[in-house]
């Protein structure tokens, strides 16, 4: 077994990609009109799914949105070598800060935002070796 993409169900697809593009330089692999799109990010891609597209899948969605209070139960992690210039870089995208780059315990360096639609995305150092 092996992880293929994991999905985001967003409003708007193409505006999902386009900021995930910009905030986080990630590159745009496709974009199928307002049901799906993917971005590059190694061996598992990122997607995007039109929110109506999730009926089809056996299920419904409590749609995330970024004046929700609380960021919904899932979280996307990108690993970079420099955790506070992609947290720059993300918040002078749009995306809102939620906690600046801080070093963990374990050594590594973690940062947290919200993408534009609330979603929570950590930038974070590798962990290093023990």
């Amino acid at each position: 077994m092996q992880l293929g993409y994991v999905i985001l169900y967003v409003p708007d697809v193409e505006a999902a990609v386009a900021f995930y593009e910009r905030a986080f330089a990630l590159t745009r692999r496709f974009v199928a009109g307002a049901d799906y799109g993917e971005v590059e990010t190694g061996a598992t891609a990122l997607a995007f799914a039109g929110e109506h597209m999730a009926e089809g899948g056996g299920g419904r969605i409590r749609p995330s949105r970024p004046d929700d209070p609380d960021a919904a139960a899932v979280e996307v992690a990108f690993v970079t070598d420099d955790p506070a210039a992609a947290f720059a870089r993300a918040v002078a995208a749009g995306a809102r800060p939620v906690q600046p780059p801080a070093v963990k315990p374990w050594g590594q360096t973690v940062a947290y935002v919200r993408d534009l639609n609330g979603f929570l995305v950590e930038l974070c150092s590798p962990v290093p070796p023990r």
